[in-house]
């Protein structure tokens, strides 16, 4: 996938979190033309990535219904997709059991603001997903005490956001059959600025391997039902 392309699905810092595609791709490819929830989906990167890329229906949903601002740039891109526009609170998602076979989200679950909460939510995801379905999933991670420090010095949302730490995410999804993930990124989440922002994230993958997986800020992966 081309960054241009990047951009577009996974919005913003999306050098750092379209990572995920190294666990995604296998399982979207095996999911071609199904049926798919995007949940927290904002702009509707993903559920545009699933459509044109993966010839899937879509509903692309949200707390507030996501479609005044994602069909704005669904239609850049063409009109002609499966992608429908609902409210859904990931607490109480509004599907019946085993509805969709692919269920997607970045930086969601930190939103809920409690343990039980995330766990819940989680859980609403595995009971709408078919049997064999997957979650794929990229989220928040607590990560060093130096983005502890920064977020609460200059992140407004900081206040209600709980981060995830590792072991916590793996406990949570221990309900699902088959767990894959991975954690990365460490210097791009404490930057601001486009081209900075560009660099910190090359030099990650390049560090990659000497910064603990606890302490790397997103967690990314697949977990199959």
């Amino acid at each position: 996938m081309d960054q241009t392309r990047k951009k577009i699905y996974f919005e913003w810092d999306a050098i750092s979190w379209s990572r995920a595609m190294k666990i995604w791709s296998k399982h979207l490819q095996r999911n071609k033309g199904k049926y798919a929830l995007e949940i927290g989906a904002r702009d509707g990167g993903l559920s545009l990535m699933l459509a044109k890329e993966y010839d899937m229906e879509v509903v692309c949903s949200g707390i507030i219904n996501p479609k005044e601002r994602a069909q704005k740039n669904h239609n850049k891109h063409t009109t002609n997709y499966k992608i429908k526009y609902a409210t859904v609170d990931c607490l109480n998602i509004p599907y019946e059991d085993n509805t969709f076979n692919v269920v997607i989200f970045k930086s969601v679950i930190g939103a809920v603001a409690s343990a039980d909460n995330q766990k819940r939510a989680l859980s609403e995801v595995r009971r709408v997903l078919k049997p064999g379905g997957v979650l794929l999933f990229a989220e928040n991670l607590n990560s060093s005490f130096l983005h502890t420090y920064l977020r609460r010095k200059y992140r407004p949302y900081n206040s209600y956001w709980r981060y995830l730490e590792l072991d916590e995410i793996v406990n949570f999804l221990g309900m699902f059959d088959l767990l894959e993930l991975n954690t990365t990124g460490f210097f791009a989440n404490l930057t601001s600025g486009r081209s900075v922002k560009k660099i910190a994230s090359y030099v990650d993958r390049i560090i990659e391997r000497i910064i603990p997986k606890k302490l790397r800020y997103i967690v990314y992966g697949s977990a199959v039902k």
